[in-house]
Formats: structure tokens, sequence, C-alpha cells
């Protein structure tokens, strides 16, 4: 049986979410990591892209590292048939999947796909905001 790649620890998803443009990161909901894309400390003015939490599914089932992130609509479709991926708890509209450590993805996949989570979610934001932050290029073309 060939071994499951090992998923991306917090560290390095902290390291690559902060290099996307106009991110920054908040601890909410106990110990999660969450990073939005937008201007900090204004309501409205920011949407979370992805976060690194420690949830369990249940009482009965243990904490353990896992990542949330937000996908399109048929990576949606695709990625909730692979294991150790599903819909996120607590986030039952908009496509939002949990990926745990047993899921086929490697890092380079969950770069993937978390970069369009932060273009996807970019261009949730008003065309004015894009322009202020530097996001136009990005949300159109998906790079800078």
């Amino acid at each position: 049986m060939p071994k499951l790649p090992v998923m991306m620890d917090r560290p390095t998803f902290d390291a690559l979410c902060k290099t996307l443009p106009a991110t920054f990161m908040v601890v909410q909901w106990g110990e999660s990591h969450v990073w939005k894309v937008g201007e900090a400390g204004t309501s409205g003015k920011n949407k979370v892209f992805a976060m690194s939490t420690f949830w369990g599914d249940d009482d009965a089932d243990a904490p353990t590292h896992r990542l949330v992130i937000k996908v399109s609509p048929m990576s949606f479709e695709m990625l909730t048939q692979e294991d150790g991926i599903a819909q996120a708890p607590y986030m039952a509209k908009g496509q939002w999947v949990q990926v745990r450590d047993t899921s086929p993805l490697s890092d380079d996949d969950i770069t993937a796909y978390i970069r369009e989570a932060h273009r996807i979610m970019a261009s949730k934001l008003t065309k004015k905001l894009q322009a202020e932050l530097g996001l136009a290029e990005w949300v159109q073309n998906g790079r800078g």
C-alpha cells in the first residue's frame, strides 16, 4: 500500500498564507489560525479563506490538526469524494472542505487550493477595495 502524504503542518500553512497579498491571521474559535484577505480590523472588509484547526468531528473524536479551505463548487464535489476530506463542520454553506492528515493531498495540492481559496475570497471584496489592496490583477489572473 502506498504511503499517504503527511498533511501540511501549521507553521508551513501559516508561512504560505502570509505570502499571499493583503492577508492577515487572527486566532478564533479556540486555537484556530484563521486567515483572511482584506483589511484587518474592519468588519465587512475582509473574508476568511483558510483555517488551521484542531477540531474534532464530535465529542468522541479527539481533536487533530485539520485544514479548512474554501473551494470552488466543482472542487467541492470532487474533493468530498476523497478519503480524509469532508464538508467542513460549522461551515454548512459555500463549499468549505476540511482536510485531515489521512487525505491523499500533497503539500503542492494543498498550496494550490489555498492560493485559489485566497483568489476566490478576494474576488468577493468590492472592486474598490480590491484596487486599494492591489488585488485586482490577482483576482483576475491568480497573480499580482
